[in-house]
């Protein structure tokens, strides 16, 4: 089975006339559709961890994909105990598992007291598509910057490096945010060693990973980037501009 991961920084504030994040879960739902072996409806596995299973963020994804005749969704709440008795049983039975944006710190915690590193490492290696944005991007690398150790309203970031690892390299989203500096941050720690080399994401920007290379970049805002971002073995960095495909 192909292993593949669709990691993504969502559209923050979409401008006037943009779509926002539909087109973007609409290429993990085409993905997750490819990989079906059977006609049928895409097996759709929502995890909110990450907003500590906020009630608003499940209800947005119930309205927009709950009615459709082509998804079938469930939700994977685990406040204050997992919503799904056999976990195994069901994520191995997914198409698609996307995990919601949010603290990567406190979500990764969550998971590893629930045995969900293991569980979503066999669903790669099975061939479900594993997706997110955000914190949902994050979880799947060796990690990245995060403010989530910060105070409510703080901007300051600091290295993250406890992710699941499937894919061997760190990774930045909202790259080009202009409320945190998150394309600063993310190149000095690269320099620094303090994160491995890796991939950073304007918004709207997905990384489509098959196996452990990415084999596509896609967008939903023209003119937006993902970098390739190395350390150079002098102290300093070399960064590698990607166009990607517009959705």
């Amino acid at each position: 089975m192909r292993r593949q991961v669709f990691a993504f920084s969502g559209v923050l504030d979409p401008r006037p006339g943009e779509r926002g994040n539909r087109p973007l879960l609409e290429h993990v739902l085409a993905l997750g559709a490819a990989r079906r072996t059977t006609e049928g409806p895409v097996r759709l596995c929502y995890v909110p961890t990450a907003v500590g299973d906020d009630p608003a963020a499940v209800a947005a994804y119930q309205r927009v994909f709950g009615g459709r005749d082509d998804v079938v969704l469930s939700v994977l709440r685990l406040f204050p105990q997992p919503s799904i008795p056999d976990l195994r049983t069901h994520l191995l039975t997914q198409d698609v598992v996307l995990v919601e944006g949010g603290s990567v710190v406190n979500l990764m915690a969550v998971w590893r007291a629930h045995g969900l590193p293991a569980l979503l490492r066999e669903c790669w290696e099975a061939g479900v598509v594993l997706a997110g944005p955000s914190a949902g991007s994050l979880c799947w690398h060796v990690g990245g910057p995060t403010d989530a150790w910060s105070a409510e309203g703080s901007a300051r970031l600091a290295p993250f490096t406890e992710g699941l690892g499937l894919l061997p390299s760190s990774n930045s989203v909202h790259d080009d945010a202009v409320d945190q500096p998150r394309r600063a941050v993310y190149r000095q720690l690269v320099a620094g060693r303090e994160l491995p080399g890796g991939y950073a994401t304007e918004g709207g920007v997905g990384l489509h990973y098959v196996g452990t290379e990415l084999a596509e970049t896609v967008t939903v805002r023209p003119g937006a980037k993902a970098w390739r971002v190395d350390p150079d073995g002098a102290g300093g960095l070399l960064e590698r501009a990607i166009t990607p495909r517009q959705l």
